[in-house]
This record gives structure tokens, sequence and C-alpha cells, in this order.
């Protein structure tokens, strides 16, 4: 069912579809730009974000103005940084958010990465930025994604509270990696507005810093996109950092993993997604997931 959501604050919003779910909560499900949709939202009125953006050059989702296809690591960055910026008016004051992000290796080899055995959904038939001279970096060097784009959203003003590291003991294995360990864990920082804000130790399950969550084999996501993240590492944020009946933003909903658990969790949600075709497999999915029969 399709709603006029409170939380937006015109009537020219990027409203795609929303709903009503159980416990009086409401999802809301935006089509467009981050940086531009999320300024349809009231403000202050997202508890926390839990999100995981595009990696750097990992995947072409195939639409325009997707990020993660930057000429320049300062370029993806950037963008990060921009979203976040615009995010910050809807959050309240005690609000939070949980950042995901894998690296990237800077391969300079000068040939097209091409399909990926390992991933074969990934669809690389050109050269990306990673592949060809001028990042300025090594080659083979890990690129450090995940501390650029943190240190950067510190320096426009978040408080970084937390780096989180999330181990994938079951991850997929890296056989052509001959000379260097295989990745087998991911950062999740923990950013806050304010220095005082909303968290809740109970919602760590019993783990600090070092989350064990194993990745998700089959997942409503997976219909809809190629790198759904565990539905129990989204619990645990939310857990962690949404108080109950609270709001949940996730600018990158990508298969509309966030706003699934967020229901399922007695939270409204708010997710944006640039793809239309993944917009309306969410859609369905949430209108089946909430349908009171």
């Amino acid at each position: 069912m399709t709603i006029a959501p409170t939380s937006l604050d015109n009537s020219d919003s990027h409203l795609f579809a929303g709903g009503t779910g159980r416990d009086d909560t409401t999802w809301q499900l935006l089509l467009g730009d981050c940086r531009e949709a999320v300024r349809d939202l009231a403000p202050e009125s997202v508890n926390s974000v839990v999100t995981s953006p595009p990696y750097y050059w990992q995947r072409d989702y195939e639409v325009n103005g997707q990020f993660g296809l930057e000429s320049t690591i300062d370029g993806f960055v950037n963008n990060l940084v921009e979203a976040f910026a615009a995010i910050k008016p809807a959050l309240t004051a005690d609000g939070t958010v949980f950042l995901n992000l894998g690296d990237t290796f800077y391969s300079a080899k000068g040939k097209p990465h091409g399909q990926d055995n390992k991933h074969r959904s990934r669809r690389l038939p050109g050269l990306r930025a990673v592949d060809g001279p001028g990042l300025g970096l090594p080659r083979k060097s890990l690129i450090g994604i995940p501390w650029r784009v943190a240190l950067a959203m510190q320096a426009d003003g978040w408080t970084l509270r937390s780096s989180i590291i999330w181990v994938r003991n079951s991850a997929i294995p890296e056989p052509t990696s001959k000379d260097r360990p295989w990745r087998k864990y991911e950062h999740v920082f923990l950013f806050s507005k304010s220095p005082r804000y909303y968290f809740n130790r109970e919602g760590l399950a019993g783990e600090e810093d070092v989350w064990f969550i194993e990745p998700d084999r089959k997942s409503l996501a997976r219909g809809t996109h190629y790198a759904p993240y565990p539905r129990k590492l989204v619990e645990r944020c939310i857990a962690a950092g949404c108080p109950e009946g609270g709001t949940v933003l996730d600018p990158f909903v990508g298969g509309g993993t966030t706003m699934y658990v967020a229901e399922e969790m007695g939270r409204s949600s708010v997710g944006v997604e640039l793809n239309p075709s993944f917009c309306g497999l969410i859609a369905d999915n949430m209108a089946k997931q909430t349908d009171p029969k």
C-alpha cells in the first residue's frame, strides 16, 4: 500500500513506495541519488543509519550515477562524505551511523578485470580505475578505502566512536592471491552526530568490537542485489543504535535487507535506492512481509 509518509515534509518527493508495518511502524522507499533524496526527510526524523555503500570498483550495478565507479579514490571518498553530510540534518541529535565498507586492491595491470570467477555476478568488462595507471599508489597496494572514508567523515564533523571488525570465517577463498593472506574481515564504523548519543550495549549480543557473523547464503535481497550483507549484522547494528519504535535509514538500500530487518524488529525504515528495478522488487517484498494476512 502506498502512503504519504509522515517523515517527508514536501509533496514533490522522491517517494517510490511506502506502507505500514506491524507495531505501528512505517516504511518508505525513495528513488534517486541519496544526496538529493534524503533532503526530503524532515529534520531529526531518523534515529540511526545502517548501510553498506557500493565498494570501490567491485561491481557495476548498471545504473547511471552509481557510487563506486569514480575515476579517482578521492572522488569516491568525497561522494560518500557528501552523502553523509546530506543525511546529517535528518538524523536526531543522539543519532548514530553504522557504516560497512570493504577494501579494494590497486592492480595497475593495464587490462580489464573481466568476469570474476569467484563472483560471477560482477560485470566489469571495461578498464577499471584500479586497473590502469594514475592512482598514485604502488602496484598491488591495498588502497585502504574504509579508513580513507572514516577519516574524511571525521574531518567533516562526525564523531568516530568505533572501528568494528566483522569477521567472516566462511568468506569465499581467494586462491589466486598467493602472496598475501586472504581477506576474512571487513570494517563497520560507528559514528555519532553528537558526543552524547543513543547506544544499547545489550544489542552487542556479548561481542564488543569484533563480530563473528557469517554471510547469508539465502536472503530476500539476493533476488535484487549482488552483495547483500547478513541480516544478523543489521540486527546487531539496529539493536545497539536505534531505540525501539525508532526509524532506521539506509541510503544505499540495495536489496532491501536493512528495511526487512528493521520492520521485523519493530522499527520504521527509510530506504534510498538509485536503481528503479531494485525499488520495484523491494516494494513487493515489503508489501508481502507486512501483509497482515
